[in-house]
């Protein structure tokens, strides 16, 4: 999988980009606050109709613009698609080869995206909310069953938080069961597909953090609100009983206390969380093993390798953990860097590396892959 070209207007410092990339590696250069990072977004937002540095799709719009449009042409399965997002401060709208797709579901996991930036050491250090945030992203890639389930959970959460809230003193049993049934049977799904990516990126995990740190006994532990059960009515009977467990307890607080938008994951070294023991490399190494865990995943599940997007991170990384990212760069996965300084990048690299200088929103200059 790898995008071929993208046309921008009126995104973010953009008025105008049109830009074809090399299917290997892509090297985006130039000063701070000229628009790097703001291309590798463009692309971001294209695969998975979000930013991941704003939740507000209106700060996408370029100031002074009522509207904004990305369109990129990528390869998937050898077959060129089309793929166009427009936006305005209300709205957005999607579009496959032309065709509007009223469904965000629809829109989502064809085209793929793993991102490395310097925000990710988050994932080790930040709250529970963007540990979440990630995996509903993943997944939301991996399988757009995912995303329909969750939004269907994530209504029925509200529906079950508003309910406690206004009728705590006198509840429809009945109603409350339904609601209640409905409620477990989406929590348990979520469940059981966020537990299966958590495994499958342990197989891969565990020995990528060995040949990046030599360290041993590394895993991701997944704390969810339920045990695992192989039969899923066994689950969802078991939710059940934990709901009537902390019934009172919710009622006296008037919010749904128990389920997937709790669950957490945890980076461990054996019985230590790196979390609160683990050193600032020990995390990095950490998150960067995490990336690379999730491009097998994509090659895995999709038969082919995803769009890899690198935010400014050669700088943060010694040479020994470049080394291990690029090796992984080298192999047929499409590649785009941004970076301030081509020196922190291997020459070897730079040589087999279309160069694409960016100042203040435009292209400044191209040097194709010599």
């Amino acid at each position: 999988m790898y995008i071929k070209d993208i046309r921008l207007s009126n995104f973010r410092n953009y008025k105008t980009l049109s830009l074809t990339f090399h299917k290997g590696i892509n090297i985006i250069y130039g000063e701070n606050a000229q628009g790097k990072t703001n291309l590798l977004e463009s692309i971001y937002v294209l695969a998975l109709t979000k930013s991941h540095r704003s939740f507000i799709d209106k700060n996408l719009i370029k100031e002074d613009c009522d509207s904004s449009k990305i369109i990129g042409n990528v390869f998937l399965k050898e077959m060129s698609t089309k793929f166009e997002i427009a936006l305005t401060s209300t709205k957005k709208q999607f579009k496959i080869d032309g065709d509007v797709i009223k469904k965000t579901s629809d829109y989502l996991s064809k085209m793929n995206i793993v991102i490395f930036y310097p925000d990710d050491l988050e994932l080790v250090k930040g709250s529970p909310n963007v540990r979440r945030r990630f995996l509903n992203i993943e997944l939301s890639q991996l399988n757009s069953l995912y995303y329909n389930v969750l939004n269907d959970y994530n209504r029925l959460l509200k529906m079950r938080n508003d309910y406690i809230k206004n009728n705590f003193n006198q509840m429809d049993e009945n109603y409350f069961s339904v609601l209640n049934s409905y409620f477990v049977e989406k929590a348990v799904i979520l469940f059981k597909m966020r537990k299966k990516f958590i495994d499958k990126l342990n197989s891969y995990i565990i020995d990528i953090f060995y040949h990046i740190s030599s360290l041993k006994n590394f895993h991701i532990q997944y704390d969810s609100f339920i045990e695992y059960e192989e039969k899923e009515d066994e689950m969802k009977k078991k939710f059940e009983n934990i709901l009537l467990s902390v019934r009172e307890k919710e009622i006296r607080y008037r919010t749904t206390l128990i389920g997937p938008h709790r669950d957490d994951f945890s980076f461990y070294i054996g019985d230590m969380p790196l979390k609160s023991f683990g050193s600032q490399g020990q995390q990095r190494m950490a998150v960067l093993a995490l990336k690379l865990a999730e491009i097998e995943i994509f090659k895995s599940y999709k038969k082919e390798s995803p769009i890899l997007l690198l935010d400014d991170v050669f700088s943060e990384l010694d040479d020994c953990k470049k080394n291990n990212l690029l090796k992984y760069m080298k192999e047929d996965i499409q590649t785009i860097i941004t970076t301030t300084n081509l020196s922190d990048i291997d020459e070897s690299i730079i040589k087999q590396s279309k160069r694409i200088e960016i100042k203040n929103g435009s292209i400044k200059q191209i040097e194709e892959v010599k």
